[in-house]
């Protein structure tokens, strides 16, 4: 009786173990200092951690510098952060992005990524598949609502709408393959604000962008609700079944 219940215990706690799912890795890299990314992004981290089954560091690159710190960080993570501003990095570190990104894992760009890499242009339209073009003049109240075609969504759990204050980004043209999540409207005007592409074999993992993202954007808790979910779609953990 004694080596049976030994051997239930260890069966338990073996068990036990085995299901413990090891946290995920995010990297993120904050260079937008008009928007104070290194702020909201280091606030977003405590939350994630705390939330979250997630692991996360914060690198920090100059607005328009030429170095992304941390970039060695992509070897191991499961989804990279971007919400940098027209960085000019050099082509070697340039491939190791484009490594990453080919490698299947998971992209998450926010507002600035659009033009986030001065000496990748391209990656908007390629890998985050937006069309930024400038933005509208002023700071006007906008209503975020959620795609009718698009409520089922796994990064839209959970979402209701909110109003962002922030200058809405101009995006006449999203990639065909991408599935619009979140569109604004001021009284005047409306732009999608946050779309995701799924992954393309040999070419990408899957990709979420949003153009919100100034620090007043961070203080929404639909905001953060919103990046928390594309973090777990983007690495996959969103459709594993539950155990």
């Amino acid at each position: 009786m004694k080596h049976f219940a030994l051997l239930l215990l260890t069966t338990l706690f073996s068990t036990g173990c085995a299901q413990q799912t090891p946290p995920l890795k995010v990297v993120m890299f904050s260079g937008s200092s008009e928007y104070d990314s290194t702020t909201s992004l280091t606030a977003f981290k405590t939350l994630l951690e705390q939330d979250h089954n997630c692991r996360c560091t914060v690198n920090v690159v100059e607005e328009k510098g030429t170095t992304l710190t941390g970039i060695e960080g992509l070897e191991t993570a499961d989804v990279a952060i971007f919400f940098t501003r027209r960085v000019n990095l050099s082509d070697d570190q340039l491939g190791k992005i484009k490594k990453f990104i080919a490698s299947g894992k998971g992209v998450v760009g926010i507002r600035t990524a659009s033009h986030g890499f001065q000496t990748w242009l391209q990656f908007d339209p390629e890998i985050l598949g937006g069309s930024y073009n400038n933005h509208y003049g002023k700071d006007v109240p906008a209503e975020v609502t959620l795609n009718d075609l698009a409520k089922t969504h796994a990064v839209l759990k959970d979402i209701a709408p909110f109003t962002t204050t922030g200058k809405l980004y101009k995006n006449p043209k999203i990639a065909d393959d991408a599935t619009i999540l979140l569109k604004a409207k001021t009284k005047e005007y409306g732009e999608p604000v946050a779309w995701c592409r799924d992954a393309k074999a040999g070419e990408r993992g899957r990709v979420f962008y949003t153009s919100l993202g100034t620090p007043d954007d961070f203080k929404i808790p639909q905001f953060q609700q919103l990046l928390s979910n594309a973090i777990l779609w983007a690495s996959g953990e969103a459709t594993k079944p539950a155990k």
